[in-house]
């Protein structure tokens, strides 16, 4: 984040829609990492960070969000004023940055749903399985945002910046279904 910010600091806009162009990408970039931060924290809170497998999953993750700003900002959306290296390799790079902390990210959520390991509430098990579900669908939209068919342009903007936009409805539609079903049952009882 430090990196966009001083990109943002450094760089001296021509005229009103690139200064608000470069904040609103930005934003998209910071309101990515909040929302992994929000859950690495959630998760981690209840999940113990001794086991082998969550160390190294907690090093590979550092290492990606730790370049994310940077591949972030080597994608041109029109608003960035250096943007080095070609964009299908730009935007292929982040969208793999990306997915795999979101793939980290439901594996973390995974070891919580494990029943043998006891970490949660059993009536929190439904819950949580149904987060790493959704974690899992925003992986895969990210890969699968790498095909050159998503690197075709509608109304400008590239595809694959469509379906980046879309992951930010997963876990809100997830939330609203979960919300939905127990209200239902408990209308039965």
């Amino acid at each position: 984040m430090s990196r966009g910010a001083l990109n943002l600091i450094t760089s001296k806009p021509t005229d009103t829609s690139i200064l608000f162009g470069s904040i609103a990408t930005f934003g998209f970039s910071f309101l990515i990492l909040i929302l992994v931060w929000f859950r690495y924290t959630e998760v981690m809170s209840v999940l113990p960070v001794e086991i082998g497998r969550t160390r190294a999953l907690n090093t590979a993750m550092l290492f990606l969000v730790a370049i994310e700003p940077y591949l972030f900002n080597q994608i041109s959306f029109g608003f960035n004023i250096v943007a080095p290296l070609p964009q299908d390799i730009a935007s292929t790079a982040y969208a793999l940055d990306i997915g795999g902390i979101w793939a980290i990210l439901a594996a973390f959520t995974h070891f919580l749903t494990i029943e043998e390991k006891k970490l949660l509430a059993p009536d929190l098990l439904r819950n949580y399985r149904q987060i790493r579900n959704a974690e899992i669908i925003i992986t895969a939209i990210f890969f699968v945002s790498v095909l050159p068919l998503f690197w075709t342009e509608v109304s400008g903007t590239s595809l694959r910046y469509y379906l980046w936009a879309a992951t930010f409805f997963v876990q809100r539609i997830r939330t609203l279904y979960s919300n939905r079903v127990p209200r239902r049952s408990r209308s039965h009882d």
